[in-house]
């Protein structure tokens, strides 16, 4: 390739590689960048007892071996493209820890909200009632009470017959 050719991808690998520093200093989340190496702790409780540490790695061009492009012989030219592979790596072993722990945070957060659901249910069950349905066994609960009423009224006046009688 010619040396213009060479000096443009220079160019534009260098600024790729200003690209993923941006990138790196611009993520940050609840006050941790993992892509510094800072650690990010997700507790699932309100006691801070159980919690999941996220490790963080250092993403950036430095700490991913990324060098600032020399591409004056083959021989450097083998070296980048060889710490771009090992980047590469870096970033796919990186992406599967997020994924793991991304996923427990989440089976733990789908869990949390079914229980806060069951649990608002159960006390909805216990303690909203429906007007009507109550309405009715009020007015059953009078009833039987004044048919109850009417019958010890009843046998009282049948005692006093009877006891007329004598």
């Amino acid at each position: 390739a010619s040396t213009g050719v060479l000096g443009q991808l220079e160019k534009d690998f260098n600024k790729v590689r200003d690209q993923i520093d941006g990138l790196v200093g611009d993520a940050a989340y609840s006050g941790a960048n993992l892509l510094k190496g800072e650690d990010l702790v997700t507790y699932f409780n309100s006691d801070r007892s159980n919690s999941i540490t996220t490790e963080g790695e250092n993403l950036t061009s430095n700490g991913l071996g990324i060098e600032k492009a020399d591409f004056s012989s083959a021989e450097t030219i083998t070296g980048f493209r060889t710490s771009a592979k090992v980047a590469l790596d870096t970033l796919r072993t990186f992406a599967g820890s997020l994924s793991n722990d991304l996923s427990i945070i989440q089976n733990r957060e789908e869990f949390t909200k079914e229980t806060v659901s069951n649990l608002t249910e159960g006390a909805d069950k216990l303690t909203v009632a429906d007007q009507n349905e109550e309405g009715a066994k009020l007015l059953a609960l009078q009833t039987r009470q004044s048919l109850g009423v009417t019958a010890l009224s009843l046998a009282a006046q049948a005692q006093q017959s009877v006891l007329r009688l004598f």
